[in-house]
């Protein structure tokens, strides 16, 4: 495996050099299927498979271990209360979440830079290391927001003995807590952000009502309404001004 990383990373350095030349040289590769010579050529193949479905399904696990989770669905709540159908639309929300993900993990990721990157790139500290050390910052941001209810439950799924201490928790643990509990301060932010807009809905179907007009619809006449006012208040500086600090 290490062979082959380091062919590949020698492949991308002729990429780039033939790039810069003059006259630049285009590689042509060839990737073929052909029977395996013996036992090892089928564990080298199975190794590749594993570490590119590792990279596909990397950026999805460290989404689901920062504040992105909160983030994203606050925002969809906003935009289902608004009644706004795909305004904004969805690329928007995610470029949003992922942003504000970015700004309320930074001090997390400066730690982790700090303590076992550069350390590591600089060979002071073994891969090991560098692994113990970049995980204790996420673990400790994922402790500050995981709930002890939804610990213990999956310490006692887990038929894990009692812990004394953090550290005595395993991650494969922290994690699903630690999503369960996003989701419940996310529905949570949710229902106070849905309460407004629900009044308005309200008194314009009762309006409405009184008024004999039953065949037209109250969202055709309260979603100007609730526009007006998310804008008045300022809706969108005071939702990402509550999301931020609540991971304060």
């Amino acid at each position: 495996m290490k062979r082959n990383l380091t062919l590949f990373v020698i492949l991308i350095g002729v990429l780039c050099v033939s790039i810069a030349q003059a006259d630049p040289i285009v590689p042509k590769l060839n990737i073929d299927v052909e029977a395996a010579n013996g036992p090892q050529d089928v564990s080298v193949s199975l190794q590749i498979l594993i570490v590119l479905t590792l990279l596909s399904l990397a950026p999805a696990m460290l989404i689901m271990l920062t504040s992105f989770t909160r983030i994203v669905i606050v925002l969809a709540f906003t935009r289902s209360a608004l009644g706004t159908q795909q305004v904004p639309p969805n690329t928007v929300l995610i470029g949003l979440a992922l942003f504000l993900t970015f700004f309320t993990m930074a001090p997390v990721w400066n730690q982790v830079n700090q303590t076992a990157l550069k350390p590591y790139l600089d060979k002071q500290i073994t891969f090991d290391q560098a692994i113990d050390r970049g995980s204790d910052p996420v673990r400790d941001f994922m402790f500050s927001q995981v709930r002890e209810k939804d610990l213990a439950l999956f310490v006692k799924l887990g038929h894990i003995n009692r812990p004394r201490t953090e550290a005595d928790i395993p991650t494969y643990v922290l994690i699903p807590a630690f999503l369960i509990s996003e989701l419940r301060t996310a529905f949570s932010i949710g229902f106070l952000i849905f309460i407004p807009f629900l009044i308005i809905d309200m008194v314009i179907a009762v309006t409405l009502m009184s008024m004999g007009m039953m065949m037209l619809p109250p969202v055709m006449i309260s979603l100007p309404f609730k526009i007006l006012l998310f804008v008045l208040v300022d809706g969108w500086h005071l939702i990402i001004k509550s999301l931020a600090l609540s991971f304060g």
